[in-house]
């Protein structure tokens, strides 16, 4: 059988703008391989704003990411791209990051050069730590890893602050080092898209946020400028909070769920996506007498 780390390295690397749908539990993991898809992105903002009910302003922990990634990794056969934020501290940091996530199931790892504690890459007044700390970061997370398919995604908001070409000027500096794929954050239009794309050698992540930053250019296009995955992280996140919003407004208002059962999954369609039928295959299975 493929291992999870070389299945998402030839994904990204046919350059074909994969989607990557963005999954904060097992649950919406579950959905999102059901529905067919190739991997899953482990959403660092997701896990903030679903686990603790807060925004993506770096609050989130190395242990608490890694007991989500270890739960989605049980859940789903597929590879799991996973957010680390910042690897939670210095290059030295770093070292115990992949060790602990790449242990807890994932197979790829997006490292980021915000200053920590980071913001979204669509919040403003972000601020990015000097380049060298960076390439330190990134040589200690490719020295660390075990498995050489692990992909090191290396991601720069320098775009909102240094410009276009500062952020191309330090993906560029960051594949010397060796990741396997960069992430110009937060581009802003179509161009700059294309700029990015025809501008480094590596495979390439573009991040589409509903209400932010990053034109929505639709897959065709974005395989057609070559870039290795498109992102919807939070995607599921949003759908459900405000289908959950919808439906307990009118719970409160009207006593009932009358009016809004069309919006309600059914009891076996949530018991199939948990797979519900193969534990009771394995209770029959293991059950004594």
């Amino acid at each position: 059988m493929t291992r999870p780390t070389t299945t998402l390295r030839t994904i990204l690397n046919r350059r074909e703008a994969a989607i990557f749908a963005g999954a904060a539990n097992g649950l919406f993991a579950r959905i999102i391989e059901d529905l067919g898809y190739e991997a899953v992105y482990v959403t660092g903002a997701g896990v903030a704003n679903m686990y603790l009910g807060a925004p993506d302003i770096g609050l989130t922990t190395l242990t608490e990411i890694a007991n989500h990634v270890a739960a989605i990794a049980d859940a789903v056969s597929i590879p799991l791209l996973v957010d680390a934020d910042t690897g939670f501290g210095n290059a030295v940091n770093m070292v115990r990051t992949v060790k602990v996530l790449e242990r807890a199931g994932a197979a790829g790892l997006q490292i980021e050069d915000q200053v920590f504690p980071k913001k979204c890459g669509h919040f403003d007044g972000k601020e990015v730590v000097p380049l060298e700390e960076m390439l330190a970061k990134i040589k200690a997370a490719v020295d660390t890893r075990r498995d050489r398919d692990l992909q090191i995604v290396a991601r720069t908001d320098a775009r909102a602050i240094l410009g276009l070409q500062a952020a191309i000027d330090r993906a560029g500096a960051m594949i010397e080092a060796g990741a396997d794929v960069t992430f110009v954050e937060a581009p802003t239009s179509a161009e700059e898209l294309a700029t990015i794309a025809k501008s480094l050698s590596v495979p390439q992540v573009a991040n589409v946020v509903f209400g932010g930053r990053t034109p929505e250019l639709g897959r065709q296009k974005f395989a057609a400028l070559g870039f290795g995955c498109v992102l919807y992280a939070n995607a599921a996140l949003q759908a459900a909070l405000k289908a959950s919003h919808d439906v307990l407004s009118v719970l409160k208002h009207e006593g009932a769920l009358t009016s809004v059962a069309d919006r309600l999954a059914g009891f076996e369609v949530r018991q199939q996506t948990v797979a519900k039928p193969i534990y009771d295959e394995l209770e029959r299975r293991y059950r004594g007498g």
